[in-house]
């Protein structure tokens, strides 16, 4: 078995809020269209956002779904959300509400620098642990977000919707 490290953890029914766009499939450096889509968050999404931060980790996330078919050749485009997972409803037209169903979750904590570390750590989900694992991905969101601590040392975590095989 390889060497990511992983818990799997059975997590309730939550919502994320938050903005949404289609974007570019990349796996290597910084994707310019979701740097966009994070500047264009305005003070009010913003607000409404915080104020929904109830749940774990009680900051912004990243959720990536709606895959193209080509994803896995690096083309292609999926659907980006910046936002807050929370147990409360989306209260403005403002944001996008994904709703995500209770179930079992593949959770990847990994630490070094960003963006780098928590590329490889995608990498290596799926070339290594998910083929040696006995779980497979099941349909959802893909989750991840990173402790903005101002260290080119971050902390993240991958969250993967799975189930055993």
């Amino acid at each position: 078995m390889t060497a990511v490290e992983v818990r799997i953890e059975e997590k309730d029914a939550f919502n994320i809020v938050g903005v949404t766009k289609r974007v570019p499939i990349r796996f290597e450096g910084l994707n310019a269209e979701i740097i966009e889509l994070a500047q264009s968050i305005t003070a009010s999404q913003h607000d409404t956002m915080n104020c929904l931060n109830d749940l774990y980790p009680h900051q912004v996330v990243n959720a990536s779904f709606d895959f193209d078919d080509t994803r896995f050749e690096g083309k292609g485009e999926l659907t980006h959300m910046i936002g807050f997972i929370t147990a409360k409803d989306n209260p403005t037209d403002e944001l996008k509400q994904l709703h995500v169903e209770s179930g079992t979750w593949a959770v990847f904590p990994s630490t070094g620098p960003f963006p780098q570390t928590l590329q490889d750590i995608w990498g290596m989900i799926y070339a290594e642990w998910l083929p040696e694992s006995d779980y497979i991905v099941t349909a959802g969101p893909e989750i991840s977000f990173t402790q903005n601590n101002n260290s080119e040392i971050k902390y993240s975590e991958i969250w993967l919707p799975v189930k055993k095989k």
